[in-house]
């Protein structure tokens, strides 16, 4: 139930039938009108500027026109005790007791579909994908977890969502890769010395691969070239098991994985180029050098390229290299022809800050191959910087010159990690500091919003209660304080978070609107410190509407909570 939505659509109706009455000759644009919660310093319940925008559009006075809109509001919308004008003409509204104990009795009937907007979309998230040639890092673990989120999220509101990991399992990373993996098995059964050539990978994770591939085979592993296939596909498999592991210790999986080398095997490039082809989308042609590349270093080549150009692109991009193998690009547009044939309603990809400057084209190339039918929107998560005792923490001398995903759960538990990369807005840079998320105090959010579920908690076992019994207002006469209002008009902001989180895909709002939550319901617990008539439990009872306070905080953190996949704990 969004009763800004609900309200703000009654109060618009009831304009459009009273034009002529309010004098309106443009009742065309309602863009710009709100209707939300005001300042902690108005006594009020919700408030709305749709005087003020309407007066603006029809050169009239806002505060005669707030007047006919007040008297109208009065006696048409019985859900409003006291409508009133403040300052330049906002009209104030406070809503009767039988209407707010509806509005409550309505959370506890939805319970846990309170907020969701009850849509039934099919999403494509791809978000991870990292190379598969050593354990995820820290920059992969911000987009692992903002993935993750959205997909809860987009799910909590009915939609259905493919949680999908694209393999890079092809070209010169992997050939390295397995090379890598040949020498350190050379190591441990021939005690042949380990040279780290150019572009290998010299971390410890690949010893560890290599006793597994030889655990397993008795291979005399004598040349590369002879065991390749072999060990591509072992090495390969061991190292996702890697990936895999540490995502599930996040408390995330995927249930699609696409392989790049599939999608080549499969001439799925051939048969992107080729509808490019049909809508002339593609030409042959020449690219110029590179910045940074002196021009007369670059051979002029004519080869196939993708007009990027026309999507916003600011240069066409090439899909052959010189040689006429197919770029990166090729093969990544051919993954995301085979996400348009699965017929997605909308495909999101979660990217590094070093694609920043890929989006564009392949946004650009959706739009091509799907002609307009199915949109791409690539959310980019910019890093992340870990602090240690006012320090940058130090490099993994397991996974070699990264911070390893493994490294920092050994630090810090699954739900702080999964809070606190939340923490800001997935486009700016994220500091990540351990004595903060280590603290018990208000300044370490995910403690905070934790502890509030755990002082809930304590209150139902002192007083023998629940928490799943469901409970309904019966009394009319039950009165609530202006601590428990504050809290309540919170509450009803829930749906509106839930809203504009999943439009705008950004789920970083939830955690902060629910440390705001926890923040009013700790202030108001500390009220009883200061006067025992704000105790919350008297002589071993609680009263009726400290109990709908806490009941309803309970299904807002079960929600939110849920979609963020952060635990509750009974007891801290």
């Amino acid at each position: 139930m969004n009763i800004f939505e609900s309200y703000l659509k009654e109060i618009i109706n009831l304009i459009k039938q009273n034009q002529n009455k309010l004098d309106l000759n443009d009742i065309n644009d309602f863009k710009g009108i709100v209707l939300e919660i005001p300042p902690s310093n108005i006594k009020s319940d919700l408030s709305t500027n749709i005087s003020m925008v309407l007066a603006r559009l029809n050169k009239l006075d806002p505060n005669k026109l707030a007047l006919k809109i007040k008297n109208l509001i009065k006696e048409n919308i019985t859900d409003f005790k006291l409508v009133e004008i403040a300052g330049p003409g906002f009209i104030n509204l406070h809503l009767s007791d039988k209407a707010l104990i509806n509005i409550i009795n309505n959370i506890f009937y939805e319970d846990k579909n309170f907020g969701s907007l009850k849509t039934s979309k099919n999403y494509n998230i791809e978000f991870v994908s990292a190379n598969p040639t050593g354990p995820m890092h820290v920059g992969h673990c911000r987009g692992a977890i903002f993935g993750d989120v959205l997909s809860n999220l987009l799910k909590f509101n009915g939609n259905k969502v493919t949680k999908e990991y694209y393999i890079n399992d092809y070209g010169g990373q992997i050939k390295n890769f397995v090379k890598s993996v040949f020498l350190r098995i050379r190591e441990i059964k021939y005690k042949e010395k380990f040279v780290n050539e150019k572009d290998l990978y010299p971390g410890e994770y690949i010893k560890e691969i290599a006793k597994k591939v030889l655990a397993k085979s008795k291979l005399k592993f004598n040349t590369l070239e002879e065991n390749y296939d072999y060990l591509t596909k072992e090495s390969l498999n061991y190292s996702m098991e890697l990936i895999k592991s540490d995502l599930f210790k996040l408390g995330i999986s995927h249930n699609s994985f696409i392989s790049e080398k599939s999608i080549v095997d499969s001439n799925t490039v051939t048969k992107a180029i080729d509808r490019l082809k049909k809508t002339k989308h593609v030409e042959d042609g020449y690219l110029d050098p590179p910045k940074g590349e002196e021009k007369k270093n670059w051979k002029k080549t004519k080869r196939l390229i993708f007009k990027s150009i026309l999507f916003g692109d600011d240069a066409n991009r090439a899909l052959q290299k010189n040689d006429g193998s197919w770029t990166y690009f090729a093969n990544d547009l051919a993954y995301h022809f085979n996400k348009v044939s699965r017929k997605y309603d909308k495909l999101i990809n979660i990217l590094g800050a070093d694609h920043t400057g890929y989006v564009k084209r392949i946004e650009g190339a959706v739009q091509a191959l799907s002609e307009n039918k199915t949109s791409l929107e690539c959310k980019v998560c910019q890093l992340v910087k870990l602090f240690k005792n006012g320090s940058p923490f130090k490099m993994s001398k397991r996974a070699g010159e990264f911070i390893s995903v493994s490294d920092l759960l050994g630090e810090v538990d699954k739900d702080s990690i999964r809070f606190m990369m939340l923490n800001r807005s997935h486009d700016v840079e994220l500091d990540f500091d351990f004595a903060k998320v280590l603290e018990k105090s208000k300044e370490n959010p995910v403690y905070y919003v934790q502890y509030c579920h755990a002082r809930i908690q304590s209150i139902f076992r002192t007083i023998n209660f629940k928490d799943e019994k469901k409970i309904q207002i019966k009394k009319n006469e039950i009165s609530f304080n202006q601590y428990e209002k504050e809290i309540i008009k919170k509450i009803f902001e829930w749906p509106k978070i839930i809203k504009i989180s999943s439009y705008k895909y950004e789920p970083h709002r939830i955690p902060f609107y629910l440390y705001e939550l926890t923040t009013l319901f700790h202030s108001y617990w500390s009220k009883g410190n200061e006067d025992e008539k704000f105790k919350f439990i008297q002589k071993g009872k609680v009263s009726d509407n400290i109990l709908v306070i806490i009941q309803l905080i309970l299904i807002v953190l079960k929600n939110g909570m849920g979609i963020l996949n952060v635990s509750l704990p009974h007891k801290m």
